[in-house]
């Protein structure tokens, strides 16, 4: 066989392998984009808080808010959002001593998270550690052909997923509901401190009160292609409030 035909050859095998490259990364990056094209937020609870029923009269809450994460956030509006909801249900926002319910909220993380990390924050609960918040692979696998085709195939492969990914942001709080009760409340804490290596010490403390606590994680989700933080966040406090002034 002529070398000049072997050359063409081999250059029509080349050019194969890398349109079918660039077609199925084509292929995978638009279904992703299709797949995800529309802004999904979603809300779960670690655990149900029921309550027991009480009198109009005693239908008072006291509102504390707090963010503890690495981002800003409208802290006064959004506590301004959920008294609103509350009066809207028929509670009345009073200060402290006059309360009968204490919704306390805190707002332990906001950003960029797999929604294998997420489901795990959820799972650990009110006071859980949390997992880093790594955005995870990156969506869309390059399929490309062998040999010289595969490396530019990759390569093309390469930048189409750039441009399409599949990005998930969560917000998780941390909430805690007080009821007053009318009788002393006990309560024991144990605190268990590491000291060195191979010692721990345990402190238990015990005192009295008028409060029963109800404690849960709130975990909200907002899923699109190329969501970014600026079109997340108020998404994710929408939920958050929706599901806060549903809880009493």
């Amino acid at each position: 066989m002529p070398s000049s035909l072997r050359r063409s050859i081999r250059f029509s095998l080349l050019l194969a392998g890398a349109t079918a490259a660039l077609g199925l990364s084509g292929c995978a990056a638009t279904s992703v984009a299709l797949q995800h094209r529309n802004l999904d937020v979603q809300t779960r609870m670690s655990n149900t808080i029921f309550l027991p029923p009480v009198s109009p009269r005693e239908q008072t809450v006291f509102v504390q808010f707090k963010n503890t994460s690495d981002k800003s956030l409208g802290v006064s509006s959004l506590e301004q959002e959920i008294d609103a909801n509350l009066v809207a249900q028929g509670y009345r926002v009073v200060p402290y001593a006059q309360a009968h319910y204490l919704l306390q909220i805190n707002v332990l993380s906001v950003g960029k998270m797999a929604p294998a990390a997420a489901q795990s924050a959820l799972g650990g609960g009110f006071g859980g550690a949390l997992i880093g918040g790594a955005s995870g692979a990156m969506i869309g696998n390059s399929m490309v052909g062998a040999g010289a085709g595969a490396l530019i195939g990759g390569a093309i492969g390469l930048v189409a997923d750039s441009l399409v990914k599949n990005t998930t942001y969560a917000m998780i709080t941390d909430v805690q509901v007080g009821v007053r009760s009318r009788h002393a409340v006990a309560q024991q804490t144990a605190v268990n401190l590491q000291q060195g290596t191979s010692t721990t010490t345990t402190q238990t403390t015990t005192k009295t009160g008028h409060w029963i606590d109800y404690r849960t994680r709130i975990v909200s989700t907002a899923n699109q292609v190329n969501l970014n933080f600026a079109k997340a966040v108020p998404a994710l406090q929408g939920q958050l409030v929706h599901s806060l002034s549903g809880i009493l």
